[in-house]
């Protein structure tokens, strides 16, 4: 079983940047994929970026160049940086872990899930 809690959600202007950071305990950390995906209103949830345990990285191409996805494994941790943020943003973020090492880009792929967290982009 794994416990994720997301944080470093909140209100910002178009052109500003936050980092959410999203804690794992439970077990292994350093052996699970990790995921952020983002649901907005009325939409459907939606994966923005990935990291496998070792490293590789995958991106949604709406934030390409915009948000990096990187992962502390001695803090259990993993981060997504959002710079330039667009009013499109706008959307609540959750953090997902997979039971295995590699990238999942589908939300079925994804075993555990965060609570979410709030990112508000004004314009």
């Amino acid at each position: 079983q794994v416990q994720l809690v997301e944080s470093g959600g909140g209100l910002v202007q178009a052109g500003g940047s936050l980092r959410l950071s999203c804690a794992a305990s439970g077990r292994t950390f350093s052996s699970n994929a990790m995921g952020w995906f983002r649901q907005a209103p009325g939409k459907e949830r939606e994966l923005v970026a990935a990291i496998s345990s070792g490293g590789s990285i995958n991106y949604a191409d709406s934030v390409k160049g915009r948000f990096t996805i990187s992962r502390d494994n001695a803090k259990n941790t993993v981060y997504l940086q959002m710079n330039s943020l667009k009013p499109e943003d706008t959307a609540v973020y959750y953090c997902a872990a997979r039971g295995v090492r590699w990238i999942g880009s589908t939300i079925p792929e994804y075993d555990y899930w965060g609570q979410g967290t709030q990112v508000t982009v004004s314009s």
